[in-house]
């Protein structure tokens, strides 16, 4: 018998042809790979269906009964083998279109047969078409699985695919070899990776159970009580590492001390700062003073909903590196986003003495030269740009802290660029997202983060009302917009720009310019356009006619999706909605409600909605709460790889799931939390095993979190 860490081809049932296909298709490289291959289902055959009872097509049934008739029908293509099973209440057609010369010769009438199917509706009765059938009055001289006769259990249902199910390989394929696998198996093969007094604690099943009931349970709660080890066995061990990293980084890694609270922050606090902080404003802002000020390096998220003042958040904490002589930077995904920041940070901080400088792909040149300059010479207090920053010829004086906004639109070597930029020492790092992240998520992603939220709105903002509609309410929502415009106000009009189809959608932006210039003619109205493909200085000035007011609608991509503050600004309409993310229509969304007057968010949308796209819909008519709707995004997207540099998509984990799995995920970390304060370094005997199991899981992996 092969061990856990053999090539799959040399498991019984595999071999070469095989193992090649499970490699590409699903990523089986070794027999380990393959006991960790889950079930995605389970189909009960534990219960058997009357044939009365059964009214909904689609449902899976097995049925207990005898075959009463067994005949041919058709030539050619339309031959079929049609059968009919009776039991005590009642009768059900079988049908086979294929395979049907062999089954003539295996199938008897007049015997008892389980069979199980997927129920059909034809011309108003139920079928049901090619059935598994197993024999309850065997042959005497057949043995095992050829008797037909099955111990009646939860099937599993593996991932497959069309190849694999070429190569034999199918659900069923799949769930022979690995009871193959198991029965070579002994619990010395999967050793108890938790301590005993966790697992009793807990009443978690042990390991080698539970590994073997999560494929081949007999029973629900035998299938639950697997489960619930396996989601504990793996976020608890995600925590651990997580957690683990956050006290390595904060116990190893020095942070420039910043001992006081001098002028510049001073200053600004008592005589430039136009408005007063809101409590959780004030929160965030003494942790991140606390983090500054004991000489560790400081990684923190901040979160916090559109309009929530993060910006005024990152500028203070830039005033505290100032005020103990350091550099600051703030980075933008997009220019238009930091241009934004540029001007707003100029603009707040006056005739305080602070010089600011903005830097981008297109600062080229001599004014490209005198920022590099002032940069490396000190000149320049703060610098504000796109990822242009983190090029090699940016060189800094003495940079104390990077401010990363929407940090979620960097790639997470982007981001580790920054901290290389002052040879003395990591610099601090604080990053922002206007994204709320769920809880579950948070404590994923950021996990070896510490986390701030700004949950608290500025007082005097009205909640933003969101209406959906479709094609035949155009003339209506054209109506409506005229009478904001009327109003003196200003409207958005956002089409989706996908890049797979950026050539059609380019045309759909276009032909909707086009239209609304026919339905909103000058000289009454005027229109900008914005999309990505413009110049970096056509979008510009085209944003700036509509900040001054010149133009009363905006035409646009998703480039004015973070980064574009026009208070006048009232009506946000989306064409096409459903075309996107449940996070991308609350930041739209965002652009409006920044002013004292009510806003309004339009959802434009076809007529057929996937189940998917209804929900987001709904969801963004419901509530203007952006942690409700990260939480339903979370359930309908699914998370991104937190350990690689994976952005987007799944995390990898083999059973948990962080849209259903909170209180397993909260109970892991509390638990990991508790066994780091009293054993940090899991020196203890009795945590042996965690050392191991941490040790032998983390030979491969490249933890990119200590950057944040």
């Amino acid at each position: 018998m092969p061990t856990l860490d053999s090539n799959i081809e040399y498991l019984k049932g595999v071999g070469p042809q095989r193992a090649e296909v499970l490699k590409k298709e699903l990523g089986i490289f070794t027999c380990r790979d393959l006991l960790f291959h889950f079930p995605f289902r389970y189909i009960d055959r534990t219960k058997f269906h009357k044939i009365r009872d059964i009214h909904t097509e689609g449902e899976l049934v097995q049925i207990r009964g005898t075959l009463r008739r067994l005949e041919t029908l058709g030539e050619g293509r339309a031959r079929r083998l049609v059968g009919s099973l009776r039991d005590e209440t009642g009768m059900m057609e079988l049908v086979w279109f294929q395979a049907v010369q062999w089954l003539e010769k295996s199938l008897t009438v007049g015997k008892e047969y389980i069979v199980f199917g997927r129920v059909n509706e034809f011309n108003g009765r139920f079928n049901i078409t090619h059935p598994e059938m197993e024999s309850l009055t065997p042959d005497p001289s057949s043995t095992g699985e050829e008797l037909g006769v099955r111990q009646l259990t939860f099937d599993p249902v593996y991932p497959s695919t069309d190849k694999l199910t070429q190569k034999g390989l199918d659900a069923k394929g799949l769930r022979k070899i690995i009871r193959t696998l198991l029965d070579g198996l002994s619990p010395t093969d999967l050793p108890e990776t938790m301590p005993d007094y966790l697992t009793a604690q807990y009443k978690l099943t042990s390991r080698w159970s539970a590994l073997n009931k999560i494929h081949f349970p007999e029973n629900q709660q035998e299938l639950d009580v697997a489960t619930r080890r396996l989601k504990f066995e793996e976020l608890f061990f995600l925590q651990l590492r997580l957690l683990q990293i956050r006290t390595r980084r904060k116990d190893a890694i020095r942070g420039f001390v910043f001992s006081k609270i001098g002028d510049f922050f001073n200053k600004f606090y008592h005589e430039k700062l136009p408005f007063e902080l809101t409590g959780a404003q004030k929160r965030v802002l003494k942790e991140i003073r606390a983090d500054l000020a004991v000489g560790k390096q400081m990684n923190r998220l901040v979160q916090g909903d559109v309009g929530s003042g993060k910006t005024v958040v990152a500028l203070m904490t830039m005033l505290m590196a100032l005020d103990n002589g350091f550099q600051a930077v703030l980075m933008a995904p997009t220019e238009i986003l930091a241009q934004q920041h540029f001007a707003n940070i100029t603009e707040l901080v006056g005739d305080l003495g602070i010089r600011v400088g903005f830097l981008s792909g297109t600062v080229k040149g001599k004014k490209r030269e005198a920022i590099l300059q002032q940069l490396a010479s000190g000149e320049l207090h703060i610098v504000v740009g796109t990822h242009a920053l983190i090029e090699d010829w940016v060189q800094f004086n003495n940079l104390g802290i990077s401010i990363i906004d929407e940090q979620h639109r960097f790639g997470v070597e982007q981001r580790a660029a920054l901290w290389k930029k002052n040879p003395a020492g990591p610099p601090h790092v604080l990053v922002m997202t206007a994204t709320p992240i769920p809880r579950t998520l948070a404590m994923t992603l950021y996990g070896d983060l510490d986390v701030s939220v700004i949950d608290e709105l500025p007082p005097g903002r009205k909640p933003i009302t969101t209406m959906h509609k479709s094609e035949h309410h155009r003339l209506r929502v054209q109506g409506f917009m005229r009478d904001e415009i009327a109003k003196g106000r200003q409207v958005y009009v956002v089409y989706p720009m996908i890049e797979e189809t950026e050539t059609m959608d380019l045309q759909n932006l276009m032909s909707g310019y086009e239209a609304l210039s026919r339905d909103f003619p000058p000289p009454q109205y005027q229109i900008s356009i914005v999309h990505g493909k413009m110049k970096a200085a056509d979008k510009d000035f085209e944003m700036q006619r509509f900040v001054r007011g010149e133009t009363q609608i905006m035409v646009a991509t998703t480039v004015i999706e973070v980064g574009v503050n026009v208070p006048n600004a009232s009506v946000m309409v989306i064409e096409n909605a459903e075309r996107f993310g449940l996070s991308q229509l609350h930041q739209l969304r965002g652009r409006v409600g920044r002013g004292a007057e009510q806003s309004f968010c339009i959802l434009m949308t076809s007529f057929k909605l996937s189940a998917d796209g209804r929900e987001r819909i709904q969801t963004m008519c419901q509530t203007n709460d952006g942690f409700v709707i990260a939480e339903t995004d979370l359930r309908l997207r699914g998370p991104g790889n937190i350990e690689g540099t994976q952005q987007s998509g799944m995390l990898r984990f083999l059973i948990a799931d962080l849209a259903r799995d909170g209180q397993i995920l909260t109970a892991a970390r509390e638990i990991a939390l508790r066994i780091l304060e009293d054993d940090p370094a899991l020196a203890a005997p009795e945590h042996e095993r965690l050392r191991q199991h941490l040790a032998s899981e983390g030979k491969e992996a490249r933890v990119w979190s200590r950057i944040s």
